[in-house]
């Protein structure tokens, strides 16, 4: 087992790593954050955002729960968001989900876990809204197709926001796309589910 001590060792090779490569390095970072990247994904710990995309300190805004889920009534997910479009002004926003993801396996699952049955009730909703798609697929197959969808639902709920759509109504250029991440090759897909406007919504999630 790592001790936490390591951590604090691995952290100070770290930054000597970096300021050895660009001695300013710190010091411009903490003048400013200019991300033009919201990061909406999931806690699991073998997908780092920064890595995955190979970017750098200050240049990708982060949200992370169970799930890559977005919420209407989740206050934290909310004030990510508004903090990222109205203050950093991001003009990215990334939902990406990952293949195997162990919360949409507890989804499709009957175990009771506690808690987190009630957070990832609208996955079990999302499956049944979709029991065809299902149909004759291995379980494994079945995860990673409700992966899928479920990156492609919550690309609709963050446009489904008044953040989102105000922006929008201001002329802010704000774009929202649904990845997934495979853990076996560490490649990033794009499942083409990019919005970019309030035309590509149903009429009945739009603010006037």
């Amino acid at each position: 087992m790592m001790e936490i001590e390591q951590l604090l060792a691995n952290n100070r090779f770290w930054s000597e790593s970096l300021r050895a490569r660009d001695p300013d390095f710190f010091a411009r970072l903490a003048r400013q954050q200019r991300p033009e990247f919201l990061w909406i994904g999931c806690s699991d710990s073998r997908v780092p955002a920064n890595e995955v995309v190979g970017l750098m300190p200050g240049e990708l805004f982060v949200h992370r729960n169970v799930a890559n889920m977005v919420v209407a009534t989740d206050m934290n997910f909310l004030s990510v968001l508004q903090y990222a479009v109205d203050v950093l002004r991001v003009r990215q926003i990334i939902v990406c989900g990952h293949y195997g993801c162990g919360g949409v396996r507890a989804a499709l699952g009957h175990e009771e876990l506690g808690l987190i049955d009630n957070w990832l009730r609208a996955l079990k909703a999302l499956y049944h809204q979709n029991l065809e798609r299902f149909s004759g697929l291995a379980p494994e197959a079945q995860v990673n197709l409700l992966c899928e969808l479920n990156v492609q639902r919550q690309v609709r709920n963050v446009c489904h926001t008044t953040i989102v759509q105000n922006a929008w109504k201001r002329g802010q250029p704000l774009v929202v796309h649904g990845w997934i991440y495979g853990l076996q090759d560490g490649l990033v897909k794009d499942l083409g589910a990019t919005i970019e406007a309030p035309a590509q919504l149903d009429g009945s999630f739009l603010y006037e």
